[in-house]
C-alpha cells in the first residue's frame, strides 16, 4: 500500500494546527560592518487562535475588555437588532 497525500487541504490543515496549537518564531539579528556590531534586533512573533492565546496568558486584558465592550454594545441595541 502506498501512502496517499491530498495537496488540496494542506493549507487548511496548516491553519488548523496554527490556530489550535500556535507557533512562536524568534529571531536575533546583529548587523555588523567590518566585524563591528552596529545594530541588534530581537524579533518575536506569535500566531495562534484567541482561545490558545488566552490559555497561555497572552491578550487576557484585550480579550476581557473586548468581551465587556461587545456585551455592553449588545445591551444598548434595540431588541429587534440583537442576535
Amino acid at each position: 500500500m502506498k501512502p496517499t497525500k491530498d495537496d488540496t487541504h494542506a493549507i487548511v490543515e496548516l491553519l488548523d494546527v496554527l490556530l489550535r496549537e500556535g507557533a512562536v518564531i524568534q529571531a536575533d539579528v546583529v548587523v555588523t560592518v567590518a566585524d563591528i556590531p552596529l545594530i541588534g534586533i530581537s524579533l518575536r512573533a506569535t500566531i495562534a487562535g484567541m482561545t490558545t492565546m488566552t490559555e497561555y496568558g497572552m491578550f487576557e486584558q484585550w480579550d476581557t475588555t473586548h468581551r465587556r465592550r461587545t456585551s455592553a454594545d449588545e445591551r444598548t441595541k434595540p431588541p429587534s437588532e440583537r442576535r
